[in-house]
């Protein structure tokens, strides 16, 4: 039926506890840091309304909130290529060695060793930040090629059926950016460009069967999200209710931040085992074809991007070897 095995990836999930307990750290954090700053915002909103009638008061606690809220999002806006680069990649990196060996070496811990190695396969956050944005451009437009095909196709009220195709296929390949970065990891390659590349070639030429796999695993997360998001939906009416004036509108927001934090620490890390999975099972194997990369190149100018940056990547340990001062006699 599908490339994975659900028991395994829970089984990884309970092995990488230390990571998941980072991630539940982190999310559940930035929720509470969003509940805070919109709970103060709505404060101060609240308090300035007061010098006007009720629909002034109404209108700046709402303001107040909002802006709140928005200045966390903007703080981490900024801080999302380091959350990438400490939490979620060092945390493929752990899965990529326990799915292979089934350890890790010389007995490490899970986030010092998964620091290591993502620091040794792409030197600072800045280059794994702009391969992870490369390689989203790269899927979105292998899932542009996947729409057109489908546009093209002569059958009667296709046009609805394109538009839930194409909301479906967003979701569905969610996760893949991560799984690349698994296979650069999973190469150890010195070059991850070069490693990403061949990954994006090995996903297009095997779409059928990745998307298969991709679609059980996109029901089976957002599922589980919307049920969390209907059990939170009492108790983040109840903080709500708390904040000044009554900021009702903020139940559903809170029980979608909440949603969002057991999905990015919990439902996101089973999905990536199980994509991984399916990836590293499916191109066993297997070499990148030259006709699907030609066609990448031909359709998606970030994956000819990501070949231009793998062509003049120069490892850091060359870097380092070059910049070292010749030893005196």
């Amino acid at each position: 039926m599908w490339d994975f095995s659900i028991a395994r990836s829970l089984g990884l999930m309970a092995r990488t506890a230390p990571y998941i307990t980072f991630r539940i750290i982190v999310y559940f954090g930035i929720a509470c840091i969003y509940i805070a700053a919109t709970g103060a915002g709505a404060g101060i909103g609240f308090g300035v309304g007061q010098f006007g009638d009720e629909d002034f008061l109404a209108s700046s606690t709402v303001l107040g909130g909002a802006v709140g809220f928005g200045i966390v999002a903007a703080i981490l806006y900024f801080l999302r290529e380091y959350i990438l680069y400490i939490l979620k990649a060092g945390h493929i990196a752990v899965l990529v060695e326990l799915l292979d060996s089934g350890t890790l070496p010389n007995g490490q811990g899970q986030i010092a060793y998964g620091k290591t190695v993502v620091q040794e396969r792409f030197v600072q956050a800045s280059v794994l930040f702009g391969l992870d944005q490369l390689i989203k451009g790269v899927i979105n437009a292998i899932t542009g090629l996947l729409e057109g095909i489908a546009s093209i196709l002569p059958i009667p009220g296709l046009e609805q059926l394109i538009s839930f195709f194409r909301a479906f296929l967003k979701v569905a390949v969610g996760f893949v950016d991560e799984v690349i970065l698994a296979h650069a990891i999973r190469t150890r390659a010195d070059n991850p460009w070069s490693a990403a590349e061949e990954a994006l070639v090995l996903y297009g030429q095997n779409y059928k069967a990745m998307l298969k796999n991709a679609a059980v695993i996109a029901v089976i997360s957002y599922g589980l999200a919307f049920i969390v998001f209907l059990l939170m939906l009492a108790p983040a009416a109840g903080l709500a209710y708390l904040m000044p004036g009554g900021w009702s509108a903020g139940g559903i927001a809170f029980a979608i931040l909440f949603a969002w934090a057991v999905k990015a620490a919990l439902i996101e890390p089973f999905a990536i085992c199980c994509m991984m999975q399916a990836f590293f099972h499916v191109t066993e194997g297997q070499s990148p074809n030259p006709e699907w990369r030609a066609k990448l190149a031909s359709l998606s100018a970030k994956f000819r991007d990501i070949g231009n940056k793998a062509a003049h990547w120069v490892p850091a340990r060359t870097v380092n070897a070059t910049s070292q001062p010749e030893p005196t006699a």
